[in-house]
């Protein structure tokens, strides 16, 4: 495990803080209406000369195609978009089953996907990548009967350009370069496209999906995703990545009776 104390300076925080904000915000049309309604009002008050009529229907346009992408149907295709080019799983083995940790509400099926993998012989070693997540993933999979050798991981990383990149901080070294992604299908192409920069040839394993999702936190996550795809790509996140410098070792996981600083 990469503790915390270990952890690479991190140049997540502005970045994550804006797309949680703004993906929360997006999703709460009360509040966004009343910043069309206020924007409306403002470019109301420019002068003629300055375009103010389409200004006004400019504002009312984004407005209305807003309340479109929260429709059901809108949202329904736009997850399906999202998973659409996923290859399948191809059955091959690896060298590795990385897990990518996402709350408490997505761990559960991952450990079974990954648990399930570990035991059909497709990978010897379970590398779990996720602050806070980490740790959860590995002491249920030690309480599973997954023993210590067969596990390893990052507590360090906060956003999915950082679970590559500090994972392939630590496995590279190693000689891993086939590995199980295992994640949630819309958080999956991303996904791929960044471990694929970082060098890595994946196969995809996904653990859930959309459908057990309630309408509020489907919306959160379709407009998260698109939001992270798009600016991955428009940051270059999907190109060829130089190799991180190996500062430290992997340590092996707690016993899960033994305290952590997660």
């Amino acid at each position: 495990m990469l503790p915390l104390l270990a952890c690479p300076e991190s140049t997540a925080g502005s970045w994550l803080s804006f797309t949680r904000f703004a993906s929360r915000w997006i999703t709460q049309p009360s509040e966004v209406m009343l910043a069309f309604v206020g924007l409306f009002v403002l470019v109301s008050l420019l002068p003629k000369r300055w375009g103010r009529r389409p200004a006004r229907i400019t504002v009312v346009g984004l407005a209305l195609s807003y309340l479109l992408a929260l429709s059901p149907l809108f949202i329904n295709l736009a997850g399906r978009v999202l998973e659409s080019p996923i290859p399948d799983d191809s059955g091959m083995p690896a060298e590795a089953i990385v897990v990518l940790g996402r709350g408490n509400g997505y761990n559960p099926s991952r450990i079974t996907v990954a648990r399930e993998l570990w035991e059909e012989e497709r990978a010897p070693l379970i590398f779990a990548s996720g602050i806070s997540d980490a740790p959860r993933i590995l002491r249920s999979l030690q309480g599973q009967g997954i023993p210590d050798q067969s596990l390893q991981g990052e507590e360090c990383s906060r956003t999915t350009y950082e679970n590559a990149k500090f994972t392939a901080l630590l496995l590279k070294p190693q000689g891993v370069k086939r590995i199980l992604l295992v994640t949630d299908s819309p958080h999956m192409m991303r996904s791929i496209l960044t471990f694929r920069g970082f060098g890595f040839s994946v196969t995809p394993v996904i653990s859930s999906g959309l459908r057990g999702l309630n309408r509020t936190n489907k919306t959160f996550t379709v407009l998260r995703e698109w939001v992270g795809l798009v600016s991955y790509g428009l940051m270059g996140r999907y190109s060829r990545q130089p190799n991180p410098e190996m500062a430290f070792s992997p340590l092996p996981p707690q016993h899960p009776a033994s305290s952590h600083n997660g």
